[in-house]
């Protein structure tokens, strides 16, 4: 079978055949935890943090997702399992977790109101990024301000993301295929759409926003850890624009493509507008761990 398997409500099928009904509450409301991991050599990485946080985004919101993380882990080992072989040798997958509160009860009465769970595997879009490693990204700061923790705590990882939307477009009309930067109410710089930042000041380290105030990235830990085997030393902080405009290096961490440098910042250069020592330090030693060449992966299935 080519086609490729997901998981639905306690079934693995056809991904064509995972289909959810329109009155779910993750549609209705966006009420959706999610988590996004991705694969190395078709092995997930670090899926037990990724658990960890779905776990506490769940209690969080007060969602009863019906499995324990080993039975999440044991679903997802099993999807990759089944589809990193559909892909060409060397390719790598994305998975996608959510759970919803399940059926919107006005609009669902009649139904059974648990909880909705998926998971999904997908390729990766290296497509969007992989020029980015060796000429970096922009960013603009908007007028789109990160959500406040009294709406919902930094440290849940949700689909609501209406404001990242809204960043991105505002940037992408002040400069095309610029990223957006949030701050929050104060104007302290806080994360960009999907990825935590990072500040390398030459004499300081890397210095990153306080920890509790933006989501704890899996791979903002990792890049921290590396950053110790490298005798690199990290700060936390809060952040102010003209802190990014004036620092040596900026580095994005997501998951799917791990560590970018940021070479503009409001259509100024970032340094010397050229991915730096630092980041091409930390990318190496992620690559290393991981066993495979980042940055010439993307560039080879970046036309897949």
């Amino acid at each position: 079978m080519s086609e490729p398997y997901a998981f639905l409500n306690g079934r693995i099928l056809p991904a064509s055949q995972a289909t959810l009904p329109i009155d779910d509450a993750g549609f209705v409301t966006g009420a959706t935890v999610t988590e996004q991991l991705r694969t190395f050599g078709g092995r997930l990485f670090r899926l037990g943090r990724h658990l960890e946080r779905l776990r506490h985004s769940l209690e969080v919101c007060g969602i009863d997702s019906g499995l324990t993380n080993a039975e999440f882990g044991q679903i997802a080992e099993e999807l990759v399992a089944r589809n990193h072989p559909l892909l060409a040798p060397g390719d790598d997958l994305g998975l996608a977790i959510f759970v919803t509160p399940g059926p919107y009860p006005a609009l669902a009465e009649s139904r059974n109101h648990i909880a909705t769970v998926g998971l999904h595997t997908f390729p990766l879009a290296f497509r969007l990024w992989a020029k980015c490693y060796s000429e970096g990204l922009s960013l603009v700061t908007t007028s789109i301000q990160q959500v406040p923790s009294q709406c919902w705590p930094a440290e849940l990882k949700c689909r609501s993301r209406m404001h990242y939307f809204l960043a991105d477009k505002e940037a992408t009309a002040k400069e095309p295929g610029a990223r957006a930067m949030l701050l929050d109410a104060a104007g302290h710089v806080t994360e960009t759409s999907t990825a935590n930042i990072l500040l390398y000041v030459s004499g300081v380290g890397l210095i990153s926003p306080p920890r509790s105030s933006v989501l704890p990235g899996v791979s903002l830990e990792f890049v921290i850890e590396l950053a110790g085997k490298l005798n690199l030393s990290i700060v936390d902080r809060e952040i102010m624009p003209d802190d990014v405009a004036e620092a040596d290096e900026v580095l994005l961490s997501s998951t799917p493509n791990c560590l970018l440098p940021v070479t503009r910042f409001d259509g100024r250069p970032i340094g010397s507008a050229t991915p730096g020592l630092v980041y091409s330090r930390l990318l190496r030693a992620w690559g290393e761990t991981v066993g495979l060449d980042i940055a010439s992966q993307a560039a080879r299935f970046a036309a897949r």
